[in-house]
């Protein structure tokens, strides 16, 4: 049974559907999203682009939010 997990941060050069894709294809179990920068409205964007990605994959991708030591 494995249980290692892949976790990539998203950024703005990963959260491109092309690249996306071929992370998940490549094995990526985990998205996380770094709260401590952007604003809401980017990670909402960014988490449209792994639902619709992962669902054209086929794949079940679990969301990681890191909240950081100060959570506004």
């Amino acid at each position: 049974m494995i249980r290692t997990k892949v976790v990539a941060t998203m950024g703005p050069a990963s959260a491109v559907p092309d690249v996306l894709k071929r992370m998940i294809e490549e094995g990526l179990d985990v998205c996380r999203l770094n709260f401590s920068h952007g604003d809401l409205g980017e990670h909402e964007k960014i988490l449209g682009v792994i639902r619709e990605v992962a669902g054209q994959c086929q794949q079940t991708v679990a969301i990681l939010g890191d909240l950081g030591r100060y959570a506004k």
